[in-house]
């Protein structure tokens, strides 16, 4: 029996990586997650084909700017093995990691950006997570019914 596809929202820096890269790049490895809660979503839960709102953390404005789909399951993050990188983990080995990367491709870049003040005031977001006060986790479930309503948000109606 097959798992009905779920929805994300993964937060980046701007800093870090932007859409316009993604658009360049066409897919990317979401790796450097050092959160446990995050990390048991890359590694258990999150599966090829599910959905993901692209939000721009710490923008001006902070908000969702696309869509992407995952399109590689979890796998052990390359960068926890690598002397000298920022994301290196002594503790971790390859026989027993102890962080997770997804890849993700994307789907399409928004017209404009969902601000987080934008999702805050819909009513029907306001149990979404990135809406509720001090929910910092960098990836977030969100129900089809978030995403699909923050997607028409980032697609404004053709003025007539």
């Amino acid at each position: 029996m097959s798992r009905a596809t779920c929805y994300w929202l993964m937060k980046v820096e701007p800093a870090a990586y932007t859409i316009d890269q993604l658009e360049r790049d066409r897919t990317t490895t979401w790796e450097g997650v050092r959160n446990y809660k995050a990390r048991n979503y890359l590694r258990d839960e999150i599966k090829v084909g599910d959905g993901v709102l692209f939000y721009a953390s710490n923008a001006d404005p902070s908000g969702v700017v696309g869509i992407a789909q995952v399109v590689r399951d979890g796998y052990p993050d390359p960068y926890q093995f690598k002397r000298g990188h920022k994301y290196h983990d002594p503790k971790s080995t390859e026989s027993d990691p102890r962080w997770y990367a997804v890849d993700i491709r994307l789907v399409e870049k928004f017209m404009r950006v969902v601000s987080l003040a934008e999702l805050k005031a819909t009513r029907a977001l306001k149990n979404m997570m990135v809406t509720q006060r001090g929910a910092r986790l960098s990836i977030q479930p969100v129900t089809k019914s978030e995403f699909d309503a923050v997607r028409q948000m980032g697609h404004p109606r053709a003025t007539q």
